[in-house]
């Protein structure tokens, strides 16, 4: 686990208790926080209370004590409506973040030297079997890698960072929705065709959360974008426009059969 420091003996609010509402509730009591837990459904919160995790019935709450919401992904930020935890936590100016964010944060927490490396991979397909590959590929190398976030392990239930580590992270449009400092060492874009547009109002707003994998990337960082279609290629442009380092990946007819191979500009 990544305990997530930052809120040192301030309450968080966390809604949705799934397996990325319980891992962050134990990242951030790690960290020292005090969590308070809610979900819709009896089953989640009788989880959290075995766990021994304060309940409290986030409806009736005041959240002006609150330091952040930290929302489960399925839970709707923008659309089709925002959800009722949302609309509290905007009425309280408290920030809306989720688990994504809170690696994030504990990332950026360790002195320079001791950061690990961080590789994100989205997209609307290939981003399983792309974020598996990478991951292997490095093992292979002898790298200490952690596979996780939205495949398999929860993001914050990966094994604590160490310098030589390095963190292949795939990310969904609804996670990233919930990242504002979220910075890969390279942040991959395998494609973007239309997905999941009822959650965020449509193809832009869809696009416009696959994009922020590249949000807070400094200069150093590398952005890797699939280009098949016009989406990738005016993401690549507008980075490339910003100065930042950017390569470019396209589809082509594999040499082996089936459905084909990838080739960087």
């Amino acid at each position: 686990m990544i305990p997530v420091p930052g809120f040192g003996g301030r309450r968080v609010a966390v809604f949705g208790l799934g397996r990325s509402g319980i891992t962050a509730a134990r990242a951030l009591q790690a960290g020292g926080a005090i969590p308070v837990l809610w979900d819709d459904g009896v089953s989640g919160r009788m989880q959290a209370e075995a766990e021994g995790f304060l309940v409290e019935d986030l409806t009736r709450a005041d959240w002006s004590g609150f330091a952040a919401l930290v929302l489960s992904p399925g839970a709707p930020l923008t659309h089709p409506r925002p959800h009722w935890s949302v609309e509290r936590a905007h009425e309280a100016g408290v920030p809306v973040i989720g688990d994504v964010e809170l690696f994030a944060r504990a990332l950026a927490a360790l002195p320079q030297g001791q950061r690990p490396r961080v590789v994100a991979i989205t997209g609307t397909n290939g981003k399983s079997t792309t974020t598996a590959l990478i991951g292997w590929v490095l093992k292979q190398a002898g790298l200490t890698v952690h596979i996780g976030g939205n495949i398999g392990i929860g993001v914050l239930a990966l094994p604590e960072p160490t310098a030589d580590g390095v963190y292949v992270i795939e990310v969904s449009s609804y996670q990233l929705d919930l990242t504002t400092s979220f910075a890969p060492d390279v942040a991959i874009l395998t494609n973007v065709s239309p997905d999941h547009l009822d959650r965020h109002g449509g193809m832009e707003g869809y696009v416009a959360a696959k994009r922020r994998i590249f949000q807070a990337q400094d200069d150093e960082a590398l952005a890797l974008v699939g280009v098949d279609e016009e989406w990738g290629r005016k993401a690549a442009a507008d980075l490339r426009a910003q100065g930042r380092r950017v390569e470019t990946i396209v589809s082509l007819p594999s040499p082996l059969g089936g459905e084909g191979g990838l080739r960087s500009k």
